[in-house]
Parts: structure tokens; sequence; C-alpha cells
């Protein structure tokens, strides 16, 4: 991602991408895949109850995991999705660090010595699988959305562009984007149209692409 936060970078094909992972030496690469995955994760992980110091552990450890598994890693559709497999790893990253917030808060009142504890202790992580699971499907589907909106916008003229952001991603009523933009209803219904007719055709394009 950029560092003005801009997504648009989340668009390398998976497997390109992945293949020139195998080498820790590869920094280019590695620094293609943080700046597009790290904001994924980061989000993730505060949505998932992490505060803003532990969510960028996540990325952190992430990463590193994912560094770990790419000597040896052959990436195979047919076992899986990209997007599942990233999910689990993160999952666990995450789960790491409820535990350690835990231990943290709770062993003041409670030991992990107790068999009670450490029990509920090791089953944080499937007491959140599904909360989980649906917080990165969110933020993976705003992420991809993101990233078809920047590249449809490199493609369009501005004033273009400028209708149909007011009108469809800020909802603003037809009459007052015609009005402060000094076009017709007919203008911005057309941009409308064609701007949202490029935008599902790039998030299909970009699905299939990451999934």
């Amino acid at each position: 991602m950029r560092s003005d936060g801009s997504p648009d970078v989340f668009l390398p094909t998976r497997q390109s991408l992945l293949s020139r992972l195998k080498s820790w030496e590869a920094q280019d690469s590695w620094r293609e895949f943080f700046e597009t995955y790290w904001r994924l994760i980061f989000d993730t992980a505060l949505k998932a109850g992490l505060d803003d110091a532990a969510a960028q552990d996540v990325v952190q450890e992430t990463i590193i995991s994912v560094a770990k598994q790419m000597p040896g890693f052959r990436y195979d559709r047919a076992q899986g999705t990209f997007k599942g497999w990233l999910l689990q790893i993160t999952k666990r990253r995450i789960a790491d660090a409820l535990r350690r917030r835990y231990r943290t808060g709770e062993a003041r009142r409670a030991s992990l010595d107790d068999p009670g504890v450490a029990e509920e202790v090791a089953e944080l992580p499937d007491a959140q699988s599904r909360e989980l699971d649906a917080i990165w499907e969110a933020e993976w589907k705003s992420h991809l959305h993101g990233a078809a909106i920047e590249r449809v916008k490199r493609r369009v003229k501005p004033e273009q562009f400028q209708m149909f952001d007011l009108y469809v991603l800020r909802g603003w009523p037809v009459a007052k984007v015609a009005e402060a933009l000094g076009v017709s209803r007919m203008q911005v219904y057309l941009a409308r149209h064609r701007i949202g007719s490029l935008l599902r055709r790039e998030l299909a394009q970009i699905e299939e692409r990451l999934a």
C-alpha cells in the first residue's frame, strides 16, 4: 500500500508474486508483498479486538511466518485459495496475541497452571474463529474494491470519475451533483453507468487473480 493509504498496489497475481518470495534476499518482492497485504492483516487484527501496537505485531509476525514457509512452499489452488491460506496464518498470529493479552491481564486473578484457565486460553482461537472469518472476508472485499476503484480512476476522465464519486461512492443526490459540477443529470447517470460497468469488470478480474 502506498504511503497515502490507497490500495492500488493490491494487484499482483498471487502466483507470480509468491514465486518470487522463495528467497528472503528478494527484498523488492518482499516489500511488494508487505505493501500489498499489511493493511488487510492490520485492519483484521484491529477488528478482532487488538489495539494498534498489538495489531502491528500481528502484521510483523504474519509476514515472518509467511517468510518461514516460503522456501518449501508450493502454491496449489486445488488445495485451497491464497486468501484462505493467508487467513489461517493471520488467525494464528491473532490468537497468539489474544493469549498474550489474556496472560498479562488475567494472570493476576487466575493462574495459567490451573487446568480450567489453561483450557480457556487454548480455546480462544476457536471462540473467535467464525468472527475472524467474517472480518477477514469483509476486509478482503473492501481492499479489492478499493484496488478496483483506483484502477478505474486511472482509466477515465477526472470529471467523469468525480461525478461517479459524488453520486455513487458518497451518496449525493443526482441534482446536487449536477449543480455542484455544472453538468446535466443525464451526464451524471451516464458516468454512473459507464464507470460502474468498468468497476464490476475490474473487480471480477482482481478476484480471479487473487482468489
